[in-house]
């Protein structure tokens, strides 16, 4: 194992066998592609190998920080050594920056194949940050290989290797979701597409109550959507889009999220701008909850549902049958709102712009419709959330505001 700082080096050797061996040493100036010259040689005799665990082969020659990890951007690394110990599976490595970078990572185990491989790490990018989350599913030695770029750059290089021994590894359904990408959580990402003061930065959430409510600041043009992903869904009755309502206000967006199983999650960020029509990816962030949540889900929401719209109640998308129900909505330049269920329910406009009525909800089964006129010419109405009424127990219809 060779480690190489600026000015010296260090070189732990492991011999298979007992024996005498023959260590040679190869050098060349750091800034040229001349080939290595060698320099020295030790004989290393020894009387009794070790005959621990053999270590993942490590292409890239050298262990811990790269020589010129400084040119590369890197300043600090919370984990100076080579070899990283994570007692109970988990480890967290933070490095400074210098400038803004693109960060890469890969895990290597014995028994780690490539898809399980990318469900052991989260990626963070901030301004002068970078963060890695690994989880480690199985005991023994990992190596992990750290890759950057400037934000223009071309190609990721190779800018640190690190040698993990796990001591207890971690439950194989508490791994991250497939599909995460290299901008998790706040960062760089999200404060390019003009989202800021998050509520949440780092990218992992741990829930008990199996809800969550991530908010941004937004300026006006942007427009965000969110998606819920979940690689094993056990028995969730409703898709999990509809577990995920995006509200958007004057200068902010809150993402609600509310688990329908326990579990952990996806939560995937996209914004458009006036001037774009197609939304493109911002951050993603992990919700992790182990404690059985049983939430219903939003109504199912339409194009029409847009900046300054905000539901207050009823908060569920499943009404129980056949009782009334207090509707609370605000609905921009609405000029008339109303309910469409077992009977048309026209909505009131309070002094504070909230339309609001009571709504009798009918038979199971039957589906109850939120829809608005946005002009007196128009003749019909446009439709902007659908409630499904459903018989037994009532679900918690709750309000917000």
């Amino acid at each position: 194992m060779m480690t190489v700082a600026e000015n010296n080096m260090t070189i732990k050797v492991t011999p298979p066998t007992e024996g005498l061996f023959d260590l040679m040493i190869f050098a060349r100036h750091a800034d040229t592609q001349d080939p290595y010259n060698w320099v020295c040689s030790y004989q290393i005799q020894c009387l009794e190998p070790h005959n621990g665990e053999k270590l993942p082969e490590n292409p890239f020659h050298f262990w811990g920080l790269h020589q010129k990890v400084r040119d590369f951007g890197i300043k600090e690394s919370s984990h100076k050594g080579e070899l990283l110990v994570a007692p109970q599976g988990t480890l967290l490595l933070t490095f400074q920056t210098s400038r803004p970078l693109l960060a890469m990572y890969e895990l290597v185990n014995k028994d780690l194949d490539a898809a399980l491989s990318k469900k052991c790490l989260a990626a963070q990018a901030e301004e002068e940050k970078l963060s890695c989350h690994v989880l480690c599913p199985f005991q023994g030695y990992y190596w992990l290989s750290m890759f950057v770029k400037d934000l223009g750059g071309s190609t990721f290089r190779n800018a640190a290797n690190f040698l993990i021994h796990c001591l207890r590894p971690v439950n194989q359904n508490e791994l991250f979701p497939s599909g995460l990408s290299m901008h998790c959580g706040s960062g760089i990402s999200s404060s390019g597409h003009g989202l800021s003061n998050p509520s949440h930065s780092a990218p992992i959430i741990t829930t008990k109550l199996g809800k969550c409510n991530i908010t941004f600041h937004t300026p006006a043009n942007i427009e965000v959507t969110a998606s819920l992903s979940k690689d094993k869904v056990i028995s969730v009755e409703y898709p999990l889009e509809r577990y995920v309502l995006v509200t958007h206000l004057k200068t902010k967006v809150s993402v609600c999220v509310v688990l329908p199983e326990s579990g952990v999650y996806k939560v995937g960020l996209f914004g458009r701008s006036k001037d774009h029509k197609d939304f493109v990816h911002i951050c993603d962030y992990v919700i992790r909850c182990f404690s059985n949540p049983s939430w219903p889900p939003f109504p199912r929401v339409y194009s029409l549902w847009r900046r300054g719209c905000v539901l207050l109640e009823p908060r569920t998308g499943v009404l129980q049958e056949q009782i009334w129900v207090r509707f609370r909505v605000k609905v921009p330049k609405a000029y008339q709102a109303v309910v469409l269920g077992q009977e048309k329910t026209v909505l009131q406009q309070t002094p504070n712009m909230v339309w609001e009525g009571d709504v009798f909800t009918g038979a199971a089964g039957t589906q109850v419709k939120l829809a608005a006129k946005f002009s007196q010419h128009w003749s019909s109405l446009e439709v902007i959330l659908v409630f499904e009424v459903e018989g037994g127990s009532p679900a918690s219809l709750g309000c917000s505001g």
